[in-house]
């Protein structure tokens, strides 16, 4: 299970929400939108000074990012704040265009929200934004694992190549040796694998390396 899964197991008091504003009307208007939805865990963070690092200590479980009429410095430094907490973020704006949209996408903003600060709205934008962040998670642990697989698969290949040449076994030789290897020593067929690269290349380094 993934960090961000962890938000829809866990009660609405219990999660902790830290507002990104210098507005206290606008601020104001966050606040009771969540308390009315049954949030209580909330604390109202300015955008100045060590506000990061300040956000990192807090560790909220949801941010929501207040930005009005932001300029693109104020924007580009609200977008760092999305990439440093990997947390569910919901950024609300007074106007946009494409190429700000398309910024906040990349930066991992789960839910940017233009012309829509209702107090109304607040609980089911801030829903959206977990979920969104929980599914972006899911697919990127799957595009991680399968770079793993491949990255292994590769390493198990090359390690059998080296066995099937300097041994004259066969591919499937080659293959239930590393796995009965990996089954004895308790590790894994890849471990097996890269020790076996590692040593083949302390007996028999590339030329030009010297011995």
């Amino acid at each position: 299970m993934t960090e961000g899964a962890a938000y829809s197991r866990r009660g609405t008091s219990q999660l902790r929400i830290a507002i990104v504003d210098d507005t206290g009307l606008r601020a104001t208007i966050l606040k009771e939108g969540l308390a009315e939805a049954g949030y209580i865990d909330i604390e109202v963070v300015a955008p100045h000074g060590g506000f990061v690092a300040r956000l990192e200590r807090m560790a909220p479980d949801i941010v929501l990012m207040d930005l009005g009429d932001p300029s693109r410095d104020t924007l580009e430094e609200m977008l760092t704040v999305s990439r440093a907490l990997a947390r569910p973020i919901a950024m609300f704006v007074d106007r946009s265009d494409d190429a700000m949209i398309g910024a906040a996408i990349d930066a991992g903003v789960s839910a940017y929200v233009v012309d829509g600060l209702r107090k109304e709205r607040v609980k089911p934008i801030l829903e959206l934004a977990i979920r969104r962040f929980n599914a972006f998670n899911i697919l990127r642990a799957e595009r991680d694992d399968a770079v793993t697989a491949l990255a292994d698969r590769k390493t198990i290949d090359k390690a059998k190549t080296l066995l099937m040449q300097g041994r004259g076994l066969s591919e499937p030789d080659a293959h239930a040796l590393l796995r009965s290897t990996a089954m004895n020593q308790s590790r894994r067929i890849v471990e097996v694998a890269e020790a076996l690269i590692t040593a083949y290349a302390l007996i028999d380094p590339p030329k030009g390396t010297g011995r």
